[in-house]
């Protein structure tokens, strides 16, 4: 229960300030930071892509059979049911569905919207708000990854909350419908036992 708590707080709070975003006179997009700072976005010019994209191409396993769709755009989740329990999200508000792999201590969050925000915006976002609540904050793994015909970036990080140290594996996508984050997070010593239910879950992300 400490452990949900904890991860459910950090992800409400790196994504409550995700329309904190502003452009400049001179056409820059930019950061707003609570502290009243800023930053130049993933989608700044003249600021280099370092996102490396993984040839290979990634699909939802055969045993997700249940489409759970969105109501904010049109992304979809395709989900184990006999594997993961989903309900509408009541700890984030800002989320749209929660996840549960069951009996086990991997959860997840669909965030859906019906704004269209860069899916590196969607990233650089996250980071950044993160950082407010564990400044440890670091990206493991990061690169565009093609997931059932569609492009998304693969983010990884981890970082300490409450003296637990986590990780956070996501999926961010956006189309003309809108942006969406599927976040899946566990504890950091938990990550290789669930990976292969990581990848599985965030591999059944498509479209309505």
């Amino acid at each position: 229960m400490k452990l949900t708590y904890a991860l459910v707080i950090l992800l409400l709070t790196a994504t409550a300030y995700a329309s904190q975003k502003a452009i400049t006179d001179t056409g820059e997009e930019v950061i707003l930071n609570d502290d009243g700072s800023w930053q130049l976005s993933g989608n700044a010019k003249n600021i280099p892509d370092k996102i490396k994209t993984n040839k290979k191409s990634f699909r939802k396993p055969k045993a997700a059979s249940f489409l759970l769709k969105s109501t904010k755009n049109n992304s979809a989740y395709w989900i184990n049911t006999n594997k993961w329990s989903f309900k509408k999200a009541a700890n984030n508000p800002e989320a749209e569905y929660e996840f549960v792999l069951k009996g086990e201590d991997l959860y997840g969050m669909a965030i859906a919207e019906g704004v269209e925000i860069s899916v590196e915006s969607l990233t650089d976002i996250a980071v950044t708000n993160a950082k407010n609540v564990a400044p440890d904050i670091k990206i493991v793994k990061k690169e565009y990854r093609n997931v059932n015909g569609k492009k998304v970036v693969y983010m990884e990080m981890k970082g300490t909350a409450q003296s637990i140290k986590f990780t956070y594996l996501g999926y961010y996508y956006s189309n003309a419908s809108g942006s969406t984050q599927l976040v899946l997070y566990t504890g950091t010593n938990l990550v290789n036992k669930y990976r292969s239910e990581i990848n599985n879950l965030l591999n059944g992300l498509t479209e309505q």
